[in-house]
């Protein structure tokens, strides 16, 4: 049974990053497709606003903790979560334990090229990772005869765990609509994962991440892209606190 704890809405595993590790490479072990899924702040409000979304965290087999405002927020119930498990950590890990394991891996998404290099990085840390294909499709809905080629191409390679980085929420929405169909045991979307990997992208120094800044510095590396994206998040985020404050002032008995 999964033990969660509920931030905004959403089903966080309390699980840190070796526990996250563990049970991905439990879920390969069962054969049955499932997806995990990677949230958030963005996720958290994408989630919010779309109830299509909700049904697919719902439907997640795990679904993890990749924000410090979700750590922090979760840290004001009896049921904190352990850490933030970062997409950008967590899919060199896998590959880490993939490679262990003879676990073959594929990469599906990004712009053109970075699936291949970011595989190729992550090869060259781990030298028994099995790649068993890359690609990196138009960002275009591909035609039913597209899709269909692409989903046998995934398929025949034996993949058992399918990283995507088609950002959100259409990652998400891609593998709860095919994964089950092309019948990968496991599937994560892992958004700029890919780029930090293929060196298209940095991550924030430590320090920033530490402090839970590392928007504020992604936000500066790519302001026409992001900052949109983060002023939403803010928005979200103070929206969210406000109804936190006065969901607590009633429970003493008073109004907000």
């Amino acid at each position: 049974m999964r033990d969660t704890v509920n931030v905004w809405n959403v089903p966080f595993d309390r699980l840190d990053m070796w526990q996250s590790v563990d049970a991905i490479d439990r879920l390969i072990a069962a054969r049955t497709p499932q997806y995990v899924i990677t949230a958030n702040l963005n996720y958290c409000m994408l989630h919010h606003q779309s109830q299509q979304l909700q049904q697919i965290t719902h439907r997640a087999a795990l679904v993890l903790a990749d924000g410090q405002p979700i750590v922090a927020r979760s840290k004001l119930t009896d049921r904190p979560l352990p850490e933030r498990v970062a997409g950008s950590e967590l899919i060199v890990h896998l590959c880490g334990r993939a490679a262990q394991r003879g676990h073959r891996v594929y990469f599906l998404g990004g712009e053109a090229g970075v699936a291949e290099k970011a595989s190729k990085r992550l090869k060259a840390m781990y030298p028994g990772l099995q790649i068993a294909g890359c690609e990196s499709p138009p960002f275009r809905k591909l035609t039913a005869e597209e899709q269909a080629a692409q989903d046998a191409r995934i398929r025949d390679a034996g993949t058992d765990l399918l990283f995507v980085a088609f950002g959100q929420p259409k990652g998400e929405q891609w593998i709860a609509e095919h994964a089950a169909r092309i019948g990968v045991p496991v599937s994560i979307q892992l958004g700029a994962s890919f780029d930090f990997l293929a060196g298209t992208a940095k991550r924030a120094p430590k320090i920033f991440q530490s402090v839970g800044m590392e928007w504020a510095y992604r936000m500066l590396s790519d302001p026409k892209r992001l900052v949109p994206r983060y002023m939403s998040n803010i928005g979200y985020l103070c929206s969210a606190l406000t109804t936190d404050w006065k969901n607590t002032v009633k429970s003493w008995g008073m109004t907000a």
